[in-house]
């Protein structure tokens, strides 16, 4: 029997919330930093985000390898730390959980994350690569009747294929799709996925993920033509790896976002902070070397604030690239407006108490 939504979670993932991807702690060792792991989910709650990723590609896609064997493990202490925080949340927090693989692969993890609490997998068809549009659209069906799911448009760069309309346009009409997360960065691609969902009869929220135009994603109104009618849409929220680093900031950045949205004109500011977070990605996420830095470029901004102890990854290759400690540094003196050092310094010591 399939898992459906709840409708407390349906409201706020209708809303728009902040969803950051959460980084993978690791010690010298490589093997999983559990003090550090659950304070970065500790840091991301207080900062005031709306729900969590888990076992993303921000968590390293790795720890499924079952020489690695970290998937469930990372998966149940961020489930901990949530259910913790929710005694005393007034919302409960949107648990968003990755899902991969072939079909069997990705309905057993589907399933290993509703036995864990998790609402949602965030499923990615990069294992399908090269599979016509009906075999993705009937493995998307497959893990669906397991567990609600939130489509996944990932940029071929880091893993991901391109995705036509059609398979989008197809996509929509699953009964158990809650959102769909775009992050092709590719405005094009981008676009495909908006005009399938406004040409569907299914409100289905739609999320940003493309972390190079994060600021415009979230303030454009799309007016798309139906038949003889417009209909109007908004990207709501955020599901984010660049989210996973100045949090606090993030957050406020996306109240910003959400009340000019409701402005007949966008202030100047918002869009020069808008370049502003687009230049700092470029240098978390190493886009001067085709992202292979991404995720080492996120860890080196978390050990800078004491989160992580070091930047190590799974792969002992993957590291940051030359010249993108110096890209940090720079966006660092440029943009101090951006960071929440203060934040974290003022909340590191209680994160890190077992």
């Amino acid at each position: 029997m399939s898992q459906t939504l709840d409708p407390k979670i349906g409201q706020i993932i209708a809303r728009g919330t902040v969803i950051p991807a959460n980084p993978l702690a690791l010690t010298a060792e490589r093997r999983l930093d559990e003090k550090r792991q659950r304070a970065l989910t500790r840091y991301y709650i207080d900062a005031g985000v709306g729900g969590l990723a888990v076992g993303v590609h921000t968590t390293q896609f790795a720890i499924r390898d079952p020489r690695i064997g970290l998937f469930k493990p990372v998966l149940q202490l961020a489930a901990e730390e949530m259910d913790h925080a929710d005694r005393s949340r007034q919302e409960p927090l949107v648990r968003v959980g990755g899902i991969c693989g072939n079909t069997a692969q990705a309905v057993g993890e589907a399933q290993l994350l509703s036995d864990l609490g998790y609402h949602a997998g965030l499923l990615s068809l990069a294992a399908l690569a090269g599979s016509d549009e009906a075999t993705m659209v009937n493995h998307c069906r497959s893990v669906a009747e397991v567990l609600p799911i939130i489509g996944f448009y990932l940029q071929p760069s880091v893993g991901g294929c391109v995705l036509p309309y059609r398979f989008w346009r197809e996509f929509a009409e699953i009964e158990n799709v809650v959102a769909i997360k775009m992050a092709p960065f590719n405005r094009y691609q981008t676009f495909d996925v908006v005009r399938a969902v406004c040409e569907s009869e299914r409100p289905i929220p739609l999320y940003t993920g493309n972390d190079d135009n994060i600021v415009m994603d979230l303030l454009t109104p799309y007016e798309i033509s139906v038949g003889a009618h417009k209909k109007k849409v908004r990207i709501c929220g955020g599901l984010l790896g660049h989210w996973s680093v100045w949090t606090q900031k993030a957050v406020e950045l996306f109240n910003d976002c959400t009340a000019a949205s409701k402005m007949d004109a966008v202030p100047q500011e918002l869009l020069q902070r808008s370049i502003q977070v687009t230049d700092t990605n470029a240098a978390f996420f190493d886009a001067a070397n085709r992202f292979a830095g991404c995720i080492a470029g996120l860890h080196e901004v978390l050990r800078r604030q004491g989160l992580l102890e070091g930047i190590w990854c799974l792969d002992p290759e993957e590291g940051l690239s030359p010249g993108q400690k110096e890209e940090i540094d720079r966006i660092y003196a440029a943009y101090p407006h951006l960071n929440d050092d203060e934040f974290v310094r003022q909340g590191l010591d209680k994160w890190l108490t077992p």
